[in-house]
């Protein structure tokens, strides 16, 4: 492919800022503020799996649509990094590029949505304490555990983790796409290079998100690749029923983009 003009770039950059102006205008002009820490744990009643995951360590199973996965992090861990898959057809997963590129945003919080690779919604941020999440790095790999831990340090990765978790479901190393990473403030310098703000993270901080249709989940409690050396300690992990979203549901009406993926949702669940 022959390399643009700078003609042709200043084109392709006035382009897209006109269409990323135009998608942010069907936004809403402010997001709510992040879900208080101290918010109420769901009810006893409504809770399908309560379990304490190890740091370092992984999860894998299967959420249905509508109930709701909520990520505690007592001890502030700084990285927590999610893949989803579609159940009933698991080549189609969460799509990082496509949820960054529909919302026009890097900044996904309370009122975001993450997408597939088909353009559909496959969960939902319906709360959220942190606002601070990275679907740009990805996960934790050897490489990177071996520049911030050193050789044989024995500390575990999102990369592997992943891995064994997808081997669990008959799926392979080609089934995993980039992940999300959750508490990972993760932003872009003036220069083009990355920086990591660990105190961005609090203790007590958590995040919930609504399962739009049947998935396949892998966590892995992992610190993200740009975060300090810290030692991985225990986040929370809680699946509950919910009541079904209101017709003016925030995620489901945030953004232009967000309408359009609900109804490609909607109309395959329904087929």
């Amino acid at each position: 492919m022959p390399r643009q003009t700078p003609e042709q770039i200043a084109a392709n950059r006035a382009r897209y800022l006109e269409l990323k102006s135009a998608g942010a205008g069907h936004a809403p002009l402010v997001l709510p503020p992040p879900s208080p820490r101290d918010m109420a744990p769901p009810s006893a009643d409504s809770i399908i799996l309560s379990e304490s995951l190890p740091g370092g360590w992984y999860w894998t199973g299967v959420i249905r649509r509508g109930q709701v996965l909520r990520i505690s992090n007592p001890g502030a861990t700084p990285g927590v990094s999610l893949l989803a898959w579609n159940l009933a057809d698991p080549s189609e997963r969460y799509n990082h590029a496509d949820t960054i590129k529909i919302q026009w945003t890097t900044d996904l919080r309370k009122g975001r949505v993450l997408f597939s690779d088909m353009g559909r919604v496959l969960l939902s941020i319906v709360e959220d304490s942190c606002g601070r999440h990275d679907t740009v790095v990805g996960g934790s790999t050897p490489a990177s555990v071996t520049r911030t831990y050193g050789p044989d340090s024995g500390i575990r990765n999102a990369r592997d983790n992943f891995i064994l978790a997808a081997g669990k479901h008959g799926l392979t190393q080609r089934d995993i796409p980039p992940c999300i990473s959750f508490f990972a403030p993760a932003s872009v310098t003036a220069d083009g290079t990355f920086a990591f703000d660990a105190s961005a993270v609090a203790p007590g901080d958590f995040v919930s998100l609504r399962a739009e249709m049947d998935l396949i989940l892998a966590i892995s409690n992992t610190p993200h690749p740009l975060a300090p050396r810290v030692e991985p300690v225990p986040v929370d992990l809680t699946i509950h029923t919910a009541p079904a979203p209101a017709t003016d549901d925030l995620c489901r009406t945030a953004t232009a983009e967000a309408v359009r993926g609900f109804v490609n949702t909607d109309a395959y669940l329904s087929a």
